[in-house]
């Protein structure tokens, strides 16, 4: 949380933003000291990658806001662009996706303390697997781009055992001073 931010904020809001900010804590140090063809690697049976989480994890924040602050009766749901979120794409970097993290995570915890009301109902964009719109309130909204960021944190953490032996538990308790 920005500190502007955390001096502004009370109750559910600050609430809201401080378990985003830890969620993403989590997820970023997965990808702690890696260089970028670390953060490209496919070390585990899956596709993902860690660069790609970061893109995906970044681009659904900003998707989710967006949908809020946008509201779209007639929306959609992009596959296309859902499938390429999740790839690194070959011009960037590790420090630029994570600068560009920096800046959506800044600006939502900017929205979640303008938003005036957490109870508006926001239409969803429709998709395959939910072809009848749906509203959700804003507040939902928040707390399921506080579960998709957990949710990926948990792949990640996966992906960086696989590719060097690393993981969240151990570097939150050698940041917590402990040894092992």
């Amino acid at each position: 949380m920005t500190e502007s931010t955390e001096t502004t904020l009370s109750g559910e809001r600050a609430d809201l933003v401080r378990m985003l900010d830890d969620q993403r804590h989590n997820f970023l140090i997965t990808v702690r000291g890696l260089n970028d063809d670390q953060a490209r690697a496919k070390p585990s049976a899956s596709d993902l990658t860690l660069g790609g989480l970061v893109s995906h994890v970044m681009d659904t924040e900003r998707h989710w806001i967006k949908t809020i602050a946008e509201p779209d009766e007639n929306a959609e749901f992009d596959m296309e662009g859902a499938a390429e979120q999740y790839i690194m794409s070959d011009g960037d970097t590790l420090a630029v996706l994570l600068e560009r993290y920096a800046e959506v995570a800044r600006a939502t915890s900017q929205f979640i303390a303008q938003i005036p009301d957490l109870d508006v109902l926001v239409p969803l964009p429709t998709a395959p697997w939910s072809p009848q719109r749906q509203w959700w309130s804003a507040r939902y909204i928040l707390l399921h781009v506080i579960r998709e960021t957990a949710q990926h944190a948990g792949h990640a953490d996966i992906i960086r055992e696989s590719l060097d032996g690393a993981s969240t538990t151990m570097q939150m308790g050698a940041d917590a001073g402990m040894e092992f």
